[in-house]
């Protein structure tokens, strides 16, 4: 076929040379700017447009006139590869009509638009300072001169070419370059008449010319089922939210001195549905989760990340998406329903949100533009040895930037209540977990990581400024200074920290014989030494059950009895030392085995006798823990508790009085043998009545119901304990006893 010269339809025969460069550069998948080639562009005779359409059999062209019905005319083929051009009026709006080998097809052209992302987006992202960054990057549907269509916009500074790919075209990278706005790194393309659920990725040519494996978008809204890969043009979030009652006083419901109690949760593995799919819905989540969690009496749902990742065995510490609502359970407005729905019934959501690490996955961010982008490109520093993972580069503004932009997000777009950040002290060093010379100093030749230091603080910054009743909690498991101190006293500024050494020293204690735990009462005592250098949360979590550690319950001694009354006297221990609290799921009702997450947790438990009686004792412990204040307003404070007895080593008792401003204070008595004691003579700070509040021996709990009586007499004028009266008491085997003089709720 003939290819007719191109100065027929530019009427400038100098151009030519230029126009034959540039349709070989497009046809050849190289086209670094497509819209000096394609789209309208003047010319003498008025304007010509040139569209690009691969196996089509013919491209004509509909001239959108004022005063009269609109012109069609046929476009010339100017180049065999699929170039096609044609003149009309200078100005004249215009569409076009394809015809493919099944039909025709009507288009608007995604190269007959302007620029669509303002230069003060392009240079707050630079600077690293762009609070709304989901709304610039990634796929919105949105209307443009009265065409509906996709805006894409995606960074990838070092490439030579960026294309749109999805079945809109045949996953063909020639089809729908990007235009690069430069300085900013940013490429983007509005692409008329796509719709939700369009699957889509990205086609990026490395500045050395090659094509790299087609990229997942990194601010994808939504993306497919895994294992597909490929990101998913999200339907806009348009959901009227009905938890005002909420959100206006979750300030007080998320305060230092409020009644913090999570359930932790696996989402996929908490139900499996009974049809045999794999995953539940989130309405069919909340059908069940927030019942549940209502009746046990805690106040926080925590998820495990929810954040879209393609690997299920890594529990969705592995994301890609953190933009996306992982698909497992349906869409975003799924997902923001659920949170809607948690708290219209008053509970908060927590998430877990990992800026630690990224799978290397290469539909993902590793060298994402063929550069080390989102990572360092030495693996000294941009190489987790222990997960295989990659390190972000928290020094670049634009991935701090992201990090920032994907935590504000949840907040903002799905009213998540807080962010726990996951593996918080394998940012903080440079060294975490490795050896001497895998490593690389910072500038002052320290093993701190400044330039994560610097992010934690100002991402926790930018959260209190925009959002601050949401919480931050860290799991940092050193002993790094300040973490929930602020910034501008050189802390990190989290609102929690999860208190891993109290974790461990409890676990370690509880999983002695009680023959020999007299001999290391130090695992309880020690914690109190710390216990206020941090704002600290409880944790018992999904750690904790994993990898060949069994279930709670397994590493309690004795026999099934003494097990079971074990486990309700860690509870109660916990819920009666200060700080907000934590338990992984399963862990409420004493499952037998060890989490699988491929599984589902053993709810027979609770038709059984002793785990029913955990769950009634854990439900307690959170009722007793939200109406007696002395139980959780004075969590941080000094006042807010007080030793009665550490050392008695011989019976392994322990007591201690917890307290809260006008408020009646809370007896906590341990009895950590299996051997009962009568008449055991503990101080109070007043006399009257105290009420046995709680005694985890109960026969509702599954003990052997020894106990108070409901409640003790005082003996004022007797004191001990450097108090001025005292109470005798009955210590049940293996039990916890909680007394106050207020009465029981």
């Amino acid at each position: 076929m003939l290819t007719p010269p191109l100065a027929d339809i530019s009427n400038n025969k100098a151009d030519a040379p230029l126009l034959r460069a540039a349709i070989d550069e497009l046809a050849a998948g190289r086209c670094r700017d497509p819209f000096a080639l394609l789209g309208r562009h003047k010319d003498k005779r008025g304007d010509v447009v040139r569209v690009f359409y691969p196996d089509a059999q013919e491209v004509r062209l509909v001239v959108i006139r004022p005063k009269s019905a609109p012109a069609e005319k046929a476009m010339q083929r100017v180049d065999p590869r699929g170039v096609y051009a044609a003149t009309l009026p200078r100005g004249y709006p215009y569409h076009l009509r394809v015809l493919w080998a099944d039909g025709w097809q009507e288009v608007h052209d995604p190269y007959s638009f302007g620029t669509l992302i303002g230069d003060l987006d392009l240079h707050l992202f630079s600077e690293g300072r762009h609070h709304d960054l989901d709304r610039v990057l990634g796929a919105h549907l949105m209307e443009i001169d009265g065409v509906t269509g996709v805006r894409f916009a995606v960074w990838a500074p070092n490439a030579l070419r960026v294309s749109v790919i999805g079945d809109f075209n045949i996953w063909d990278g020639r089809r729908h370059p990007m235009r690069l706005r430069h300085g900013a790194g940013i490429w983007e393309l509005f692409i008329p008449d796509l719709v939700p659920g369009a699957r889509y990725k990205y086609e990026i040519m490395a500045a050395d010319g090659t094509v790299l494996p087609a990229k997942a978008d990194p601010f994808a809204f939504a993306a497919e089922f895994p294992p597909a890969t490929a990101s998913v043009v999200a339907e806009p979030m348009t959901r009227e939210w009905e938890d005002d009652v909420w959100m206006a006083t979750r300030h007080e419901a998320q305060d230092l001195s409020a009644f913090i109690s999570c359930y932790e949760v696996h989402t996929p593995s908490w139900r499996r549905p009974w049809d045999g799919r794999s995953y539940a819905s989130w309405d069919e989540l909340a059908d069940g989760l927030i019942p549940y969690v209502l009746e046990s009496g805690f106040s926080h749902i925590e998820l495990l990340p929810v954040t879209e990742y393609p690997f299920s065995g890594s529990w969705g510490y592995q994301p890609l998406s953190l933009f996306a609502p992982t698909s497992r359970h349906g869409s975003p407005a799924d997902f923001a329903r659920f949170v809607d729905r948690c708290h219209q019934a008053g509970l908060g959501v927590i998430m877990d949100w990992v800026p630690a690490h990224f799978p290397a996955d290469i539909h993902g961010l590793a060298r994402f533009d063929g550069t080390h982008l989102y990572e360092h490109a030495d693996p000294l520093e941009g190489y987790h040895q222990d997960w295989h993972t990659l390190i972000y580069n928290y020094g670049r503004n634009e991935v701090m930037n992201f990090l920032i932009a994907s935590a504000l997000f949840w907040l903002r777009q799905f009213h998540i209540d807080g962010l726990r950040v996951d593996a918080v002290a394998s940012m903080l060093y440079r060294d975490y977990s490795r050896k001497p010379g895998q490593w690389k100093p910072n500038v002052y030749g320290g093993r701190e990581n400044l330039e994560a230091v610097a992010f934690l603080r100002e991402l926790s910054g930018v959260m209190r400024a925009l959002h601050p009743s949401a919480m931050l909690i860290a799991e940092e498991s050193t002993a790094w200074p300040g973490v929930t101190a602020a910034p501008e006293t050189g802390g990190l500024g989290f609102r929690f920290k999860w208190n891993m050494g109290w974790m461990h020293d409890t676990l370690r204690f509880m999983s002695r014989d009680p023959l020999w735990r007299g001999f290391h009462m130090n695992d309880v005592t020690f914690g109190m030494i710390y216990a206020y250098s941090e704002h600290f949360l409880l944790p018992l979590s999904h750690d904790e059950v994993v990898h060949g550690k069994g279930s709670l319950l397994s590493r309690m001694p004795g026999d099934d009895w003494q097990r079971h009354a074990n486990l309700r006297l860690c509870y109660a221990m916990m819920w009666a030392w200060p700080g907000k609290k934590l338990l992984f799921m399963g862990g409420e009702f004493a499952q037998h085995g060890e989490w699988r997450h491929e599984g589902e947790l053993e709810w027979v438990r609770l038709s059984e006798p002793f785990g029913r009686g955990v769950f009634e004792t854990v439900k307690a412990l959170n009722q007793l823990g939200r109406a007696l204040p002395a139980l959780h307003a004075g969590d941080y404070s000094y006042d807010g508790f007080g030793w009665l007895i550490a050392d008695d080593t011989t019976n392994c008792v322990f007591a201690w009085m917890r307290y809260a401003p006008d408020a009646a204070p809370v007896l906590i008595v341990l009895n950590m043998t299996p051997v009962p004691r009568t008449e055991y003579r503990i101080g109070v700070p007043h006399g009257g009545f105290w009420h046995e509040v709680l005694n985890t021996d109960a026969a509702i709990f599954g003990g052997s119901n020894l106990g108070n009586a409901g409640g003790v007499m005082a003996d004022e004028g007797f004191g001990t304990h450097g108090l001025p009266c005292s109470v005798s008491l009955t210590l049940p085997p293996l039990a916890a006893l909680y007394l106050s003089p207020a009465a029981p709720p």
